[in-house]
């Protein structure tokens, strides 16, 4: 391919978890799909052959503008401490820490993309009391800034994308890269928290197989009920941007499929949810309630909704399977 793109993915304060979701990514898998868009991976620590010497010489090439590099990708978040000298997190090897490596090479990358939350606002090493001071790129859990800072744009004029998620889907990522490679994302294209609109534009809600509990305010009431998780166990996927309902993760799947609350793990700030397994609530109204109606109007449907819920879909919601099949109306067979 004549245009060929290329990557650099580092990792810093991270799990692991956004390079296993991706390596997912496609029946032929991660390289040969970034081989198919024509993107050169120039080195991944977890996957790349190179090692010590030349790594650091490969580095310190694209540091000076001898080398170019098209894609700057950074996987876990950014440890600032102690006292903002980054030494919680060293580069093995180079005698640098990850805050300087980040800070000298995103003005060289044409496109700089946080993957996963915890790169694009701190994740879960930011979760409070947060002793190693986490950040994201060009966000923290609290607001804008982070260790690039508001103004920072990469050679393209582009700001840090956020491919938020904790881990994000595998399409979200490989999407991202694709745009990236192909000149087809912009700065229009990105939400107000710099996440790529074609997922942050979708609620996890959107596509729940749980939806027709939902509808009539059919809750669960233990972890193993079939019912809506929003009242009463902490599901926040009416509030959560992602397309997660509407694709499956890694060949079938997702968290509310299989029975776990959404947490917004695609939000900044996530990580210091208190009670991840239980609803907050004033006057019995849950005190997070759905982005996409008024909140008038959700508690009166709510209200109207359960006066209407039918038997059949009441005692599934409180059941680990259907336990009353969906009836015949009248006149059929």
């Amino acid at each position: 391919m004549a245009d060929r793109s290329t990557l650099l993915w580092l990792q810093a304060g991270s799990c692991g978890g956004c390079t296993m979701a991706v390596l997912e990514c496609g029946a032929r898998g991660w390289s040969a799909e970034l081989d198919a868009v024509g993107i050169d991976l120039v080195w991944h620590p977890s996957v790349s052959l190179a090692t010590g010497a030349e790594v650091i010489e490969r580095l310190e090439r694209i540091e000076s503008g001898a080398e170019p590099l098209d894609i700057l990708c950074l996987e876990g978040a950014v440890l600032c401490g102690p006292n903002g000298t980054g030494r919680f997190n060293r580069f093995a090897g180079t005698g640098r820490t990850m805050l300087d490596w980040v800070r000298a090479l995103a003005p060289r990358a044409g496109t700089v993309v946080a993957v996963g939350s915890c790169a694009a606002f701190g994740g879960i090493p930011a979760g409070d009391p947060d002793p190693t001071d986490a950040r994201g790129l060009q966000h923290t859990a609290r607001g804008p800034g982070g260790v690039l800072g508001t103004e920072f744009r990469s050679r393209s004029g582009m700001p840090v994308i956020n491919v938020s998620g904790c881990a994000p889907h595998p399409g979200w990522i490989m999407e991202t890269l694709e745009a990236v490679a192909a000149g087809l994302i912009g700065p229009a294209d990105l939400d107000a928290l710099g996440r790529p609109r074609f997922f942050a534009d979708h609620l996890a809600h959107h596509g729940c197989s749980r939806n027709e509990f939902y509808e009539f305010k059919a809750s669960a009431e233990r972890p193993s009920d079939r019912g809506c998780m929003m009242e009463n166990l902490g599901c926040k996927a009416t509030q959560a941007v992602g397309d997660c309902n509407q694709r499956s993760w890694n060949g079938g799947g997702t968290c509310t499929d299989g029975g776990y609350a959404c947490v917004a793990c695609t939000a900044p700030g996530f990580e210091n949810t208190r009670g991840f397994l239980a609803t907050p609530k004033i006057a019995g109204i849950p005190v997070g309630l759905p982005l996409d109606m008024p909140k008038a109007w959700f508690v009166a449907l709510a209200a109207l909704s359960k006066s209407a819920t039918p038997k059949r879909v009441r005692d599934n919601a409180r059941a680990d399977r259907p336990v009353v099949p969906p009836g015949r109306g009248p006149g059929t067979r």
